[in-house]
């Protein structure tokens, strides 16, 4: 099975993608295996700072040596040359902000999974259009759950996932999955800057925890 097929079934089966940055390497590594430990094995790290490169790469080592079955993709990917660096230094994925015609021709190219960011349906034909396969809406808390439901039915072939202002609690996800979302990408509600900078980690693997179950039980 190839890497891309793995990843449209792992991430609609874990139905969270985490994301985050953080300038420390070795907090990078520390919240990696906080999320592995509370069964997550698809990551977004994102492309924010100026240390995002080594971490990565520090994070990469990690996967392969550490965290079996471990898929660690790169966000924030605005042009070609920005994901030819990462291509190199091995993500998995590569997800973007907005939709990115030339990261799309790269990922193609290298036959990689990337996810678009889009917020309106000619943004979304247009990625379809290029290959995509799973959606980002972004940001997430200004389209909602009624932005799902409107379009989903004219992208029978699309997957989607919010990114941006999705919130822990039930009643927030339960209305994005019963709009039809396969999964939603979680950064600073789940993993909060005071628990990044006071290395609780043990606090982030039981947040994690704590909202997949409460997807488990949406989805069941």
């Amino acid at each position: 099975m190839e890497k891309k097929d793995v990843l449209l079934a792992l991430i609609p089966q874990q139905g969270l993608l985490p994301l985050y940055f953080y300038k420390d390497s070795n907090v990078s590594i520390e919240v990696l295996k906080a999320l592995y430990s509370a069964g997550i094995r698809a990551v977004e790290y994102t492309n924010r700072g100026e240390a995002a490169l080594q971490n990565f790469k520090n994070m990469r080592k990690i996967c392969d040596t550490e965290l079996k079955g471990m898929y660690l993709g790169i966000g924030t990917i605005k042009n070609a040359e920005m994901a030819r660096i990462f291509i190199d230094a091995g993500t998995d994925y590569i997800i973007c902000p907005g939709l990115v015609e030339e990261v799309a021709s790269e990922a193609n190219k290298n036959n990689m999974l990337w996810v678009p960011g889009c917020m309106t349906p000619s943004e979304i034909i247009r990625a379809e259009t290029l290959g995509a396969t799973i959606i980002k809406l972004f940001p997430g808390n200004i389209l909602g759950p009624g932005f799902v439901s409107a379009i989903k039915e004219i992208f029978p072939g699309l997957l989607f996932m919010p990114t941006g202002g999705v919130e822990l609690d039930k009643a927030n996800l339960a209305g994005w999955f019963k709009a039809g979302v396969c999964a939603v990408g979680m950064g600073s509600k789940l993993i909060t800057r005071p628990l990044l900078d006071e290395k609780n980690y043990a606090q982030i693997t039981a947040a994690t925890q704590e909202v997949l179950s409460i997807i488990q039980s949406i989805k069941s």
